[in-house]
C-alpha cells in the first residue's frame, strides 16, 4: 500500500521561505510524474508546479513562477517545493499528487493529506 506523507506546512511571515515535502511510504514504488496543488478557502484548487520522469520537466503556475521550485529525489520517492519570496496570497492549503506504480500493480496517482502554508505578518 502506498501513502503520500507531506510536510513542511506552517506560518511564515511575508517574504519568507518554506519547503513543502512529499514522500511515498510504499515499497516497490516508483514516481512518474508529481505535483503540488494549493486550494485556498472559497477558491478552487489550483495546480502550482509539476514535475515529470525521467527529463525533469516543469512547469508553474503564472503566479508563483521565479518564487516556487518543484523537485523530486527518486532514491527517497520524494517530491519537494520549495516556496520563496511568500505572500499572503499563497496562504492555501497545499495538496501532493504523484502518478507512480508500485511493483506489479497498476499506475495510478495518489493524493496527499494536504498541508495548511499560512503568509501573514
Amino acid at each position: 500500500q502506498v501513502q503520500l506523507v507531506e510536510s513542511g506546512g506552517g506560518l511564515v511571515q511575508p517574504g519568507g521561505s518554506l519547503r513543502l515535502s512529499c514522500a511515498a511510504s510504499g515499497r516497490t514504488f516508483s514516481i512518474d510524474t508529481g505535483s503540488w496543488y494549493r486550494q485556498a478557502p472559497g477558491k478552487e484548487r489550483e495546480l502550482v508546479a509539476e514535475i515529470t520522469n525521467p527529463g525533469g520537466s516543469t512547469n508553474y503556475a503564472d503566479s508563483v513562477k521565479g518564487r516556487f521550485t518543484i523537485s523530486r529525489d527518486n532514491a527517497k520517492n520524494t517530491v519537494y517545493l520549495q516556496m520563496n519570496s511568500l505572500e499572503p496570497e499563497d496562504t492555501a492549503v497545499y495538496y501532493c499528487n504523484v502518478v507512480g506504480k508500485v511493483l506489479f500493480g497498476r499506475r495510478r496517482d495518489y493524493w496527499g493529506q494536504g498541508t495548511q502554508v499560512t503568509v501573514s505578518s
